[in-house]
């Protein structure tokens, strides 16, 4: 399949986990009481994320029959890369709130562009490969 193609999908299913993710960020920090928790509301948006992420990743962005890992060992290769990208885009997301001041919602929606790039990468060259 052609680096466009894959581009692309990603591109798609990025755009449905970010609406995601930030519908529950949203959710959480306005309507579940967790205003001051902005951390709480990134982490449980992620997690809910990455099962969507995962489904989408293996059968429709990365399809193929011949993968050099089992189910088991692609699932935790893309939990590998999701701690990868997740931790750069939550150290990303502290550093714009406590040290450069930036609003919480403003440094979750940086942080998540580049979750995703690291996501991309790390799973189009380990888990997927």
């Amino acid at each position: 399949m052609k680096e466009s193609v894959h581009l692309t999908r990603f591109a798609i299913v990025g755009t449905l986990n970010y609406l995601i993710t930030m519908l529950v960020i949203w959710l959480m920090m306005n309507h579940f009481s967790f205003e001051g928790d902005y951390i709480v509301a990134n982490i449980t948006a992620y997690l809910i994320a990455q099962t969507h992420n995962f489904i989408w990743s293996k059968y429709w962005i990365f399809p193929s029959d011949t993968h050099q890992h089992s189910l088991w060992q692609q699932i935790a290769l893309f939990c590998t890369a999701f701690g990868i990208a997740y931790g750069t885009q939550l150290l990303l997301v502290i550093l714009l709130v406590e040290i450069m001041g930036f609003h919480e919602f403003t440094a979750q929606f940086l942080g998540i562009i580049i979750y995703g790039a690291v996501n991309f990468i790390a799973n189009k060259r380990i888990t997927f490969r």
